[in-house]
């Protein structure tokens, strides 16, 4: 006698069998979505199957060695028992997106001789392929590889935070991991301010000030470069030249390239800026400079100098105010607090590191940075803004 688990009337398999069915048959009008969502249903059938039967652990492994066995030989390739426990997890680490329909245009509905719904239980489904409506729930523009990967990250705000910049930048799949694996989460997390967390979770990054722009540090790694005591900032400014689609990546949402080494005149004194970018979205523009070394004095007092001269030379009606990044090998806490970084909002200092740090080096960098703004907060003002550098 075998020991395999025959559903009752075969129904979980007819009903994963529909479900597939009626996503791929609809694959020209939306196949990301459409496999997201008929992935989604599938997991929940598996669960729902599971635990509507026996409570032995056995019972739901061979529920999926079942499946899997049968799915294969009706579609192929793609439904490994690994594969189904994805699917399955996949329902559970969004078990709260209940179907939510919206509508898209008309003459994209299924013809009345394609709609078949084998069990009511198909109704989600059905209504999403035959009315031509979406889940609202899941983002159409992400493949079901994005979600593999969003699934991997156990912070619920963080893995919200993830799927949004993904939706709106237009990540790709190994861009997303860049992003997770260089923890721009916690990057842009500048405190530990609730209200800050649940505005990355549920909008993303918005920038409206230029410390939004601002990250710390910068994960540099796309250089290939060897450590900066080793380094001359020419060779630094030349492979960011040569990586560039990669550092503007890294620099954040909104940044054009405006150029390199550009010349500022005062009096009879030529200086030059390492890399100049402009933001769309806050409507100004980014001096970078360059440094190999520690934060000085002398790096913040000619950035200040640098800004001043650009706006005075360049800004046309409608640009803000310019900002300034000093982008150096180590920063200097005494420096950052004592100097004209936690006066002028437009000028800031970040770190950049050459290597993908460990969790726990960036949480050190991180730590850093939160004291920083808790000092700024207690010399009193509005230096608590400043200090997001």
């Amino acid at each position: 006698m075998s020991d395999m688990i025959q559903p009752e009337g075969n129904s979980l398999f007819d009903r994963v069998v529909s479900i597939l069915e009626q996503a791929r048959g609809n694959v020209l009008r939306a196949a990301n979505t459409n496999m997201v969502l008929a992935y989604w249903l599938i997991g929940r059938e598996i669960v729902q199957e599971i635990q509507g039967g026996e409570t032995r652990a056995k019972y739901g492994k061979q529920i999926i060695e079942e499946l899997s066995a049968r799915l294969k030989t009706r579609f192929g390739r793609g439904f490994s028992t690994t594969n189904l426990r994805y699917i399955r997890t996949f329902y559970t680490v969004y078990a709260d997106r209940h179907p939510e329909i919206r509508q898209i245009p008309s003459g994209e509905l299924m013809s009345d001789s394609k709609r078949q719904t084998q069990s009511g239980v198909l109704e989600d489904m059905s209504m999403a392929v035959e009315t031509g409506a979406a889940l609202r729930g899941f983002s159409p523009v992400l493949s079901w590889s994005h979600y593999q990967v969003l699934m991997g990250v156990e912070n619920v705000n963080e893995r919200l935070f993830y799927e949004i910049e993904a939706e709106k930048e237009g990540w790709e799949v190994e861009h997303l991991k860049r992003q997770i694996h260089s923890f721009l989460f916690a990057r842009l997390l500048k405190s530990h301010d609730k209200a800050a967390v649940m505005i990355l979770a549920s909008q993303g990054q918005v920038l409206q000030t230029a410390a939004d722009a601002i990250r710390n540090p910068y994960i540099l790694d796309f250089l290939g470069l060897p450590e900066a005591d080793v380094l001359h900032e020419s060779g630094l400014e030349s492979a960011i030249i040569q990586n560039l689609q990669s550092f503007l990546l890294e620099l954040g949402k909104g940044f054009a390239f405006v150029g390199r080494q550009k010349r500022l005149q005062f009096d009879a004194d030529y200086f030059y800026v390492d890399l100049v970018f402009y933001n769309c979205i806050l409507k100004c523009y980014l001096l970078i400079d360059l440094k190999i070394g520690e934060l000085t004095h002398q790096d913040v007092g000619q950035m200040d100098s640098y800004v001043r001269m650009f706006d005075d030379k360049y800004l046309t009606q409608g640009d803000n105010p310019t900002i300034g990044l000093i982008l150096c090998a180590k920063k200097n806490e005494t420096i950052a607090r004592y100097s004209v970084l936690n006066e002028n909002r437009q000028i800031f200092a970040s770190k950049y590191m050459l290597y993908l740090p460990t969790e726990e080096e960036l949480r050190l960098e991180i730590e850093k940075e939160r004291r920083l703004i808790e000092s700024a907060i207690e010399d009193g003002g509005e230096g608590g803004e400043h200090g997001e550098r």
